[in-house]
């Protein structure tokens, strides 16, 4: 058992001198073997972002769908949600876009759509198209697509990730 542990532990100290010197801050080096680099946005331009765009626009990346008669919302990962009139199924009419960088998600309740703007969550009128309250750090930052865990070395007060981004886009 001793020759065990005398073999095993410089194998362990190399490991875990490897393992510690490794990583560097570096944001090439650091970013070298993802995928997806992270986005960020300042938190004063994150709070005045949630607006809404009377013409639609081309879906690119669609998430979640939600319907309430007669429209279908659906969500445009990382940038907001589309507004589909389905008044006439044979006919849809891509009516508008709420633009919400970060979102992922929506809820609707009578006349206001719950969608989370990054980390806040924040209700929106549909009749009255604008933003009725917003709750900050509701939600953790997004997960990469690549499932990277991104420890946030910035201050949140400051800025907040709201997407990530394709490094070969």
């Amino acid at each position: 058992m001793r020759k065990l542990q005398n073999f095993l532990i410089p194998f362990a100290m190399m490991g875990i001198l490897v393992l510690t010197t490794s990583y560097s801050d570096d944001s090439d080096s650091y970013y070298k073997y993802w995928n997806y680099v992270p986005v960020f946005m300042t938190r004063a331009d994150l709070e005045k972002s949630v607006s809404y765009q009377p013409s639609g626009r081309d879906m690119e990346n669609p998430g979640k769908i939600y319907y309430r008669h007669p429209y279908i919302y659906i969500n445009e990962k990382y940038k907001g949600v589309h507004v589909i009139n389905n008044s006439d199924p044979a006919t849809p009419v891509n009516e508008g876009f709420i633009v919400a960088p970060g979102c992922l998600d929506m809820a609707i309740k009578g006349n206001i759509m719950y969608l989370d703007n990054a980390v806040d969550l924040v209700a929106f009128d549909l009749e009255a198209k604008e933003v009725t309250e917003r709750i900050r750090e509701v939600f953790p930052e997004p997960v990469s697509p690549d499932n990277e865990v991104f420890y946030a070395t910035n201050n949140r007060a400051e800025y907040i990730l709201v997407a990530w981004k394709n490094k070969d886009n």
